[in-house]
């Protein structure tokens, strides 16, 4: 294997560098060179919709044989039965994004025995081997998030938080970490614990019973704005709970992932940050790294040229980190987030 650092050799111009050059790309055209799929986690998130305009546009710069995506709408079966129709089609590499981290491991081994590689975004398969993981340090999301509501609170408070589904690393990791930081650093918050499985109806049914037990409740922590922006904030809406960080009524409210909703309900005052999870870094190197597999390009763990880390999170599996910046109003123009280059 190759050292990385940089991260790619001369002949791998498949915008793993971090440029938009479309020039000299190996592998054909979109319409030539090795077919790559895209399996869609699902349609009823901002976050994922945003990252689904995103796979054709890299695609084409990145002259990728993309077949057409397919979308699993959040059903672990349904991506079983969209990758096996996809590698019937003749696919030589799949990005996924498996919900689900340990039901899929019994796929990943048939492809792996087929010898066609898998890249995962967002997600790492709990067990299962795959080329490469692309993903950010989803601790690191759960333990801005308490950081910045255990400081807005002066450490003291009860927040409100929505858990993704514990069956998905990201949930976990999350969840683990913002309870680890809560924990340690600020002792006098009270945390409730809400498990969602990523759905808004039920983290607005428990905002709703939380806020009946305890109306001094005064912050929230949304491990999914794509999901819980808009049912949190119609309920707030409906009990006149969003005021001005100087009312004390005022709930800090953080989330992750970083959508122009939330960055405009950041400039509303209607909540106070996010963590820009990389929608558009997600394609295009979950992309890149579909076609470095298929041309038999290799990887080790290291620095990258692209601002990231690639780390060895168990044999057999590669995680390539990328960076996901907090995002408050002091930084929500900035034009160099992906939420404020996409349009809502």
């Amino acid at each position: 294997m190759r050292k990385l650092a940089p991260l790619v050799a001369a002949a791998l111009v498949v915008t793993l560098a971090a440029c938009n050059s479309t020039t000299d790309k190996p592998g054909g055209s979109a319409t030539g060179g090795a077919p790559i799929a895209v399996d869609l986690p699902r349609a009823d998130s901002d976050f994922w919709n945003s990252y689904a305009k995103y796979i054709p546009q890299y695609a084409k710069e990145s002259g990728i044989n993309l077949m057409t995506p397919t979308n699993s709408q959040n059903d672990i079966a349904k991506l079983v039965a969209n990758t096996q129709a996809l590698t019937s089609q003749g696919a030589k590499a799949i990005v996924m994004a498996p919900q689900d981290t340990g039901a899929i491991a019994t796929t990943l081994n048939t492809l792996e025995q087929k010898k066609i590689p898998v890249v995962t975004v967002d997600t790492r398969p709990d067990k299962g081997n795959v080329y490469m993981v692309v993903r950010a340090d989803n601790r690191a999301y759960g333990q801005k998030a308490c950081e910045f509501l255990g400081q807005k609170l002066g450490g003291k408070g009860k927040v409100v938080e929505f858990q993704g589904s514990l069956s998905s690393v990201n949930g976990r990791d999350r969840s683990e970490a913002f309870a680890e930081c809560m924990q340690q650093k600020y002792p006098g918050i009270t945390v409730f614990a809400e498990p969602t499985d990523w759905e808004g109806a039920k983290a607005s049914a428990a905002l709703q019973t939380r806020l009946t037990q305890h109306p001094d409740i005064n912050g929230i922590y949304m491990q999914a704005g794509g999901v819980f922006l808009a049912p949190t904030l119609q309920l707030l809406r409906s009990k006149n709970l969003i005021v001005p960080p100087s009312d004390p009524k005022h709930i800090f409210i953080v989330s992750n992932d970083g959508i122009p909703q939330e960055f405009d309900a950041i400039r509303k005052g209607e909540i106070d940050a996010t963590v820009s999870q990389p929608a558009d870094l997600y394609a295009k190197y979950a992309l890149a790294y579909a076609k470095a597999a298929t041309e038999g390009k290799t990887f080790q763990p290291g620095k990258t040229d692209h601002d990231s880390t690639i780390v060895q999170v168990r044999d057999g599996v590669l995680e390539d980190q990328l960076p996901a910046p907090l995002v408050t109003k002091d930084n929500v123009e900035d034009t160099a987030l992906w939420g404020n280059q996409i349009g809502t």
